[in-house]
């Protein structure tokens, strides 16, 4: 069986961060948000591919240094063509049933399970859905008693809105969806999607948590769900006279010196954090300096940089990489 993980495009709601790194190398609890669904993908899936345009060089140099234990094909995705195109793109490399999944999502979707599911319903396609609030941004399924789709809609009014199961970005696929998808930028949300109904397609329904991590916010979020109620700080990263809160991490080799910590703080290895500082609700990455009397809130702080004494970031991301020249 084959996977195919959709990369998500150039990461614009994450910049700058994302003119460092690929949206799906974004680092969430120190491991990329990749290596999250790559560890998710049951064994019987012996090739992942990846469909990808922006920052290859950048993906092929981390999967060469950070070996994943399976096999990874990238395959060029020169322009954008919606998810639907993109799995279009890789028809070649896909001879039997195959899994699509989102690239930037955090979720505890069971995928042997879900597998599992598929098989024994018997259609042509199955998608997991999660439940929600607001099903107003998303795309909503409808089930009947066997959980088979019977409509969608896209993004409705709240009122309006049939069901609160949204499509949760994980699909099971027969071959022969691959035919149903036409050139160029196709969505498979809104184009192929309608077309299966009548063959047989049916929603995975499941509990834990979800989040797509496409904005500060919501990677944001994924660093809370993932943290727990509780702490993990390395003793002797934290010296006398600093304030800790749950829940938050800090990594080893860290420095925090009289500083406040927490709540929903993350800070990772080899950060040095000055006295009358605190660090809410944000995440600190690799080697970041904070000084004295900062005030970091809702904020996402790239590795290797500096925060100069008695700076306020609220709701940001700070990051010293710079818009690639050529678009790559």
């Amino acid at each position: 069986m084959k996977a195919v993980l959709l990369g998500g495009g150039v990461g614009t709601r994450l910049r700058p961060l994302t003119y460092r790194i690929p949206k799906p190398l974004v680092p969430v609890m120190g491991k990329p948000l990749i290596m999250h669904v790559i560890d998710s993908i049951p064994s019987e899936v012996d090739e992942v591919i990846v469909p990808i345009g922006y920052k290859r060089d950048v993906m092929e140099e981390y999967l060469v240094s950070h070996p994943p234990g399976r096999r990874i094909t990238l395959v060029d995705e020169p322009e954008p063509l919606g998810t639907g195109g993109a799995v279009k793109n890789v028809e070649d490399h896909i001879d039997g049933p195959f899994l699509v999944i989102n690239g930037d999502v955090i979720t505890s979707l069971d995928v042997a399970s879900f597998v599992k599911f598929h098989r024994a319903k018997g259609g042509v396609a199955t998608i997991s859905l999660w439940p929600v609030e607001d099903p107003s941004p998303f795309g909503v399924a409808q089930l009947d008693t066997g959980s088979r789709i019977t409509r969608f809609q896209e993004k409705p009014k709240r009122e309006e809105a049939f069901s609160n199961l949204i499509n949760a970005g994980a699909y099971a696929l027969e071959r022969e969806v691959l035919d149903l998808i036409g050139e160029g930028f196709v969505s498979m949300e809104r184009e192929v999607f309608p077309k299966l109904l009548d063959k047989g397609m049916y929603g995975y329904q499941f509990d834990g948590h979800w989040v797509d991590c496409g904005t500060r916010e919501n990677l944001l979020n994924a660093f809370r769900t993932l943290m727990g109620p509780g702490l993990s700080v390395s003793k002797r990263s934290v010296s006398e006279g600093a304030t800790v809160t749950g829940p938050s991490v800090v990594r080893d080799d860290a420095v925090v010196a009289g500083a406040v910590i927490g709540p929903n703080a993350y800070v990772s290895e080899r950060c040095v954090v000055g006295p009358w500082t605190t660090v809410e609700r944000s995440v600190l990455y690799e080697d970041v300096r904070v000084g004295t009397r900062c005030r970091i809130i809702d904020s996402i702080i790239d590795q290797g940089v500096s925060i100069p004494d008695g700076a306020e970031v609220v709701s940001q991301i700070i990051s010293r990489a710079e818009p690639p020249q050529d678009g790559k």
